[in-house]
């Protein structure tokens, strides 16, 4: 076992581990911390604690220092040189006439180095537009393409459901995300209505995909016969996941009636699959595979 410390860099970044080494360190505290990047301001999410070996990437690099008054003067002047740095970079970027958009500026720590993160639809040859930027700053420039999936996580929003994005808020790495998911859920395939701000399958899919596994292998399908506790027999017309009740068309003196019952009433054959119907159309099937193709090339 190993004695670390979880750092990030970004809000919602990924988690980095340090060796703590003689420092008393707790959750919320800043430190001052070399990576292969250099010397970086981080904030600790996670206290001292134990981790297996196996989970530390070796070597273990040590915390340098907690973050004194002069260092969080320094972030805090960063924060500002880097809003700057972006305006800069915008007008160099139209005067090279480059087809990419700007989405951020990063100064590391010891202002050595300058990051500008940009999206483009393809390669883009940026070699005089360094040249440009390193004659203004005085320093490294390193300029990074990003995907639309970072572009949203960087920037946040507002997803549908009213709350801010989740991978702005509290996912470190995204997640795969399938069309399975959706369809495990009952949720409508329209891509419109699955797809996030990045126009990517929607992160929060993945959330609640165990619950709704573990409670759709417990209902029979729509389409499936069943057995009521009350001596009818009948077919399943719809089910309710959430709480696990099945409406059934059953036949009462030659007449059918829609019942609702508790899964606890009835008796059928369980399948180890779910072979749900989903009412897609063509046009909408396209534009699904499109968006899975999308997430996989997103996830390399």
């Amino acid at each position: 076992m190993t004695k670390v410390i979880g750092v990030r860099f970004r809000t919602a970044g990924k988690i980095y581990y340090f060796d703590p080494t003689r420092f008393e360190i707790n959750k919320g505290d800043h430190v001052i911390v070399e990576t292969a990047r250099g010397v970086e301001y981080g904030t600790v999410v996670g206290g001292i604690r134990e981790v297996d070996d196996s989970k530390v990437v070796q070597p273990l690099k040590p915390v340098l220092r907690i973050a004194t008054d002069r260092d969080n003067e320094q972030e805090a002047a960063n924060k500002g040189k880097e809003k700057e740095a972006f305006r800069i970079c915008q007008e160099k970027i139209r005067k090279h006439g480059l087809d990419m958009k700007l989405i951020d500026a990063e100064y590391t720590f010891d202002n050595n180095k300058v990051l500008f993160y940009f999206t483009a639809d393809g390669r883009i040859d940026f070699r005089e537009l360094v040249k440009d930027l390193a004659s203004v700053f005085k320093t490294r420039i390193e300029l990074r393409q990003i995907g639309v999936r970072d572009e949203t996580k960087i920037l946040g929003g507002i997803g549908i459901c009213g709350r801010r994005l989740c991978c702005h808020t509290h996912l470190s790495e995204f997640v795969p995300v399938s069309i399975k998911m959706a369809k495990e859920q009952n949720l409508s395939l329209n891509p419109t209505k699955i797809s996030g701000v990045c126009g990517r399958l929607m992160c929060c899919l993945k959330h609640e995909e165990e619950t709704y596994e573990d409670l759709n292998r417990r209902l029979p399908n729509t389409g499936d016969y069943v057995t009521t506790d009350d001596g009818l027999k009948g077919e399943v017309s719809s089910v309710n996941v959430l709480r696990q009740q099945v409406k059934v068309i059953v036949n009462v003196d030659d007449e059918k009636e829609i019942r609702e019952y508790r899964l606890d009433q009835l008796r059928f054959k369980k399948r180890h699959g779910r072979n749900k119907k989903n009412d897609v159309n063509e046009k909408e099937l396209k534009e699904l595979e499109k968006l899975e193709k999308q997430d996989e090339k997103s996830k390399l």
